[in-house]
């Protein structure tokens, strides 16, 4: 299955990226995902599931111990990647 991940960290300081916003990109960036695509007001990322949720469960805890107060997320399925667990082909 391939997931896509968009995401923000709060809070915001425009004049530069606070330490959570640093961090949760670097995570990201770091990660085995495809399309991944970082900004000042949102991030998206795409990739295999096992390595997004990989990517979220670590972006989650580096980033709040980076000081964020606040982490929105969405994930979406885009499709198989080739089959799945159950054996079914990709779609």
């Amino acid at each position: 299955m391939r997931l896509r991940v968009e995401f923000t960290t709060e809070p915001f300081d425009l004049d530069e990226a606070p330490a959570h916003a640093v961090v949760a990109r670097e995570v990201i960036q770091s990660a085995e995902l495809d399309a991944v695509d970082v900004g000042p007001f949102g991030n998206t990322a795409e990739g295999r599931a096992d390595e997004v949720l990989t990517a979220v469960d670590a972006l989650l805890r580096r980033s709040l111990a980076a000081g964020a107060t606040r982490v929105s997320l969405q994930v979406n399925v885009l499709g198989e990647a080739g089959g799945d667990a159950a054996g079914e082909g990709a779609k």
